[in-house]
């Protein structure tokens, strides 16, 4: 479980409890305060990837854009206790759409 390591899940407890038993680091937070402290903690401490549930990222989207450019950590949206927002599509999309200049993920048809 090395690798688990370096990773880390922030969100509403009962939505982030489950990634401790696959050794990773867990903080639940379901304040803007509590998100965002723990967000920079574990930037701080060099985690490379954070798993963060869609209702934290919403809370704190000026701590998100900090680490947008940066290659660590790697902040991932996931869907919380109540399910999917779109959030993490939403990133994914405006990631691509950076990376190659065009939506090729949902490109409607005329």
């Amino acid at each position: 479980m090395a690798n688990a390591a370096k990773m880390a899940a922030v969100g509403e407890r009962d939505a982030v409890l489950a990634f401790k038993a696959m050794g990773m680091t867990v903080i639940p937070a379901a304040q803007a305060d509590e998100a965002a402290a723990a967000v920079r903690k574990l930037a701080r401490e060099g985690m490379a990837v954070i798993f963060i549930t869609e209702q934290a990222a919403g809370l704190i989207p000026d701590t998100l854009a900090r680490y947008q450019n940066e290659p660590v950590p790697a902040i991932i949206p996931i869907p919380g206790s109540r399910g999917s927002a779109g959030l993490g599509m939403q990133r994914l999309k405006a990631n691509v759409e950076k990376a190659i200049g065009a939506d090729i993920l949902f490109e409607k048809e005329g």
